[in-house]
C-alpha cells in the first residue's frame, strides 16, 4: 500500500459526507488502525469485539514464517493478518514482528488464540520450529513497495537457510542479480506472486464471461485494506459449509499466497489485459469446478482516484450481484487522510450507474466499533438502504448466505436436504 496524497485535495477528490452513520465514526480514532491491535481504541472496560477466526486447513505439508515487522495486526500486515487466519497452502508456524513478541497472533487479531506464536526475530521462530520451515514469506504491503536493506539481509539470511521465498510486492526478487545467485547457491525458488506472464500469454476480454452460467458476485468496497478478501473466505466457507459448491477467484497478493486456485493479482497486470485475465480465469473455474456460485475478490474501490482495479474487476467479472463492505468507523481513506470515506449509499450508486449489476448487501468492518455501535450500524444501513447488512466476523455465517439467498433464491433451493 502506498501514500502519495502531499497537500490539499484537489477539486473533485473529495468523497460525499456520510449520511445517518456519521455519530459512530470518533474524533479520537486514527484512520486505517487495526480495531485488535491498539487497546487505546476502546473506551475504558470496552473490549475488541470477539470474532471467529478462520481456521487453517489441517495436515498441510509446507511449512511458512510469515515476517510481519511492525505492522501485524494493521493494515499494512494484511497479508500477514489474511495468512494466520485462513491458508490452503502453507502450514503457518510464526509471525515475526519485534513489536508483539510473545503473543498469540489469533488472539492478537480476533481475540481467539490460534497457536500461532508472534516472534521477535528469524532466530526465534527458527528456536520455535521442530525444523527450519520451508518458506519465509514476506506478509506486508510497505508504502515504498520495496525492501529496506535490513529486510534484504534477513530475506537473504532465509535463501542461505534453504527456505524458499514467498513475494507479494512491485519489486521481483527473482529478477535482483543478488538474489538470484542466492537462490541458485542454495537451490531455492523466490515466488513473486505479482510477476505477471508473459504479455503473449495474456488475454483480452472476449466475452465468454456470458458463458458462466451460475451467479457471479463481487465483493467490493468503500476503501481499499478494508476487508472484501477476509468477507470473501468467510462467505465462500459458509456456502461451502451449507452444502453448496463455491468457488473464490483471487484478484491480490494475499488471496494467492492463502491459495487461491482460481486468480490473478491485478494491480500487476497491464491494464490492456486486466478484464480479459479476470474473465479468462473465471471462466476456467466454471468450466473445471462446475460451481453453483463464484465469489470474487474486490481490490480497492470503485469511487478511489488512486486504485483503478474494481473497474477491471467490474468489467472482467460482468458481476450479477455485488456485496458491499464499509467501515462505519474509519472517518477517512487509508493512507489519504484528507480524503473522507464515501458513504455506502453513493459508492452503491457509483458502482451500479457504472456496471449493469446490483447491491445485495452490506458488510461491515468493525474497526473502531464497539458491540452496540455494530448493532446500530446494521440496523441504520438496512434502514437507509433497504439492504440486508451484516458483520461478517462477529455475526452469524448466516446472515451472509440469508443475504445470498435473498438475490438467489435458486441457490437456496440447491441445499441439501436437512436431516431430520
Amino acid at each position: 500500500m502506498f501514500s502519495a496524497f502531499v497537500g490539499p485535495p484537489r477539486a473533485g477528490c473529495l468523497s460525499p459526507p456520510v449520511p445517518l452513520i456519521d455519530q459512530l465514526a470518533h474524533a479520537r480514532q486514527r484512520p486505517g488502525a487495526d480495531l485488535e491491535s491498539d487497546s487505546s481504541l476502546f473506551p475504558a472496560g470496552l473490549k475488541p469485539v470477539p470474532i471467529a477466526t478462520v481456521v487453517a486447513v489441517p495436515g498441510l505439508a509446507d511449512t511458512a514464517v510469515v515476517y510481519c515487522e511492525g505492522n501485524f495486526g494493521a493494515i499494512d500486515g494484511k497479508t500477514a493478518n489474511g495468512l494466520v487466519r485462513h491458508s490452503e497452502k502453507y502450514r503457518i508456524l510464526s509471525v515475526i514482528d519485534s513489536e508483539k513478541a510473545g503473543s498469540d497472533s489469533g488472539a492478537l487479531l480476533d481475540n481467539v488464540a490460534n497457536g500461532i506464536p508472534v516472534c521477535r526475530d528469524l532466530s526465534d521462530a527458527l528456536a520455535l520450529a521442530d525444523d527450519v520451515p520451508d518458506f519465509f514469506i514476506y506478509g506486508m504491503a510497505p508504502a515504498s513497495g520495496m525492501l529496506s536493506p535490513d529486510e534484504r539481509s534477513l530475506v537473504l539470511t532465509a535463501i542461505e537457510l534453504g527456505m524458499h521465498i514467498v513475494n507479494g510486492l512491485h519489486e521481483f526478487l527473482s529478477d535482483d542479480p543478488e538474489f538470484q545467485a542466492a537462490s541458485i547457491a542454495n537451490n531455492v525458488r523466490i515466488i513473486d506472486i505479482r510477476k505477471p506472464r508473459a504479455k503473449n500469454d495474456l488475454h483480452l476480454f472476449s466475452g465468454r464471461i456470458h458463458e458462466v452460467t451460475c451467479p457471479r458476485i463481487a465483493v467490493l468496497g468503500t476503501d481499499c485494506a478494508i476487508g472484501k478478501r477476509t468477507t470473501a473466505t468467510v462467505l465462500v466457507r459458509a456456502l461451502n459449509d451449507a452444502g453448496l459448491k463455491a468457488v473464490m477467484i483471487g484478484t491480490g497478493q494475499t488471496g494467492l499466497i492463502q491459495g487461491a486456485r482460481y486468480g490473478v493479482a491485478m494491480d500487476a497486470v497491464p491494464s490492456q489485459f486486466c478484464a480479459g485475465e479476470l474473465e479468462a480465469i473465471i471462466v476456467e473455474a466454471f468450466e473445471v469446478e462446475q460451481p453453483d456460485v463464484i465469489i470474487i475478490e474486490g481490490q480497492g474501490a470503485l469511487s478511489h482516484p488512486a486504485f483503478s482495479t474494481t473497474s477491471f474487476i467490474l468489467r472482467g467479472s460482468c458481476p450479477d450481484a455485488v456485496v458491499l463492505q464499509h467501515a462505519p468507523g474509519r472517518a477517512a481513506r487509508c493512507d489519504f487522510e484528507q480524503m473522507p470515506m464515501p458513504s455506502p449509499a453513493s459508492e452503491i450508486n457509483l458502482i451500479q450507474t457504472f456496471s449493469d449489476t446490483r447491491v445485495i448487501g452490506l458488510t461491515i468492518n468493525h474497526e473502531h466499533m464497539s458491540e452496540s455501535e455494530i448493532d446500530t450500524a446494521i440496523g441504520l444501513y438496512e434502514s437507509e438502504l433497504d439492504i440486508p447488512s451484516t458483520d461478517a466476523l462477529s455475526r452469524s455465517p448466516k446472515r451472509l448466505l440469508d443475504m445470498v439467498f435473498a438475490a438467489f433464491p435458486e441457490l437456496e433451493r440447491k441445499l441439501p436436504p436437512v436431516a431430520e
